[in-house]
């Protein structure tokens, strides 16, 4: 199988971890060098300098991409089939925009078998669509169950509405008589 077929392939596996919605892209992956290395059970490939990933829904963009993949044919065959994608790891000025969301930060990992991405080194996640923005120390993201969580965490949300207190009286007056609202 040529290289370039198998890198897109192996980020067209990638892709979903990424990207849940949009009509379907091809997955393109730039960088100034590559490393490709093999066992009987997985394919390593190193992508470095200006490394650019490109596909449906989704745009990464990094200094560094080490991805990881099962594979499965022939143990002499030089590129066995891709099975599974199994980690990306993206270092170095990482920057992943999917739809209305946005992550940066130093050091990614992402593991699709197990819906979790984990950021770190300062990361940062916006979501456009809710209007909401975390960072921390790491950040976890757990796609299937919809969560995130945190260390040293700060959220910034959109405003929260009036909660009712009269805005001629001093605070304390109208949490005193919350019936006189």
């Amino acid at each position: 199988m040529n290289p370039l077929r198998f890198f897109l392939l192996l980020c067209a596996a990638a892709a979903p971890a990424l990207a849940q919605s949009g009509a379907e892209q091809p997955t393109v992956i730039e960088s100034q060098l590559l490393d490709m290395r093999s066992t009987d059970t997985e394919t390593s490939s190193l992508f470095t300098g200006n490394v650019v990933v490109t596909g449906t829904n989704m745009k990464l963009t990094c200094d560094r991409l080490e991805v990881v993949a099962l594979r499965s044919a022939d143990a002499s065959a030089a590129i066995g089939t891709v099975e599974k994608f199994k980690s990306l790891i993206a270092t170095g000025n990482v920057h992943i925009v999917q739809g209305d969301r946005e992550a940066t930060c130093g050091h990614a990992v992402v593991l699709p078998g197990d819906d979790k991405i984990i950021l770190t080194l300062k990361p940062v996640v916006t979501d456009r669509g809710v209007g909401w923005t975390w960072t921390g120390d790491e950040l976890l993201l757990l796609r299937g169950e919809r969560q995130v969580r945190g260390t040293n965490v700060r959220i910034v949300g959109p405003p929260v509405k009036d909660l009712g207190f009269e805005k001629d009286k001093p605070l304390e007056e109208s949490a005193a008589n919350p019936k006189q609202r």
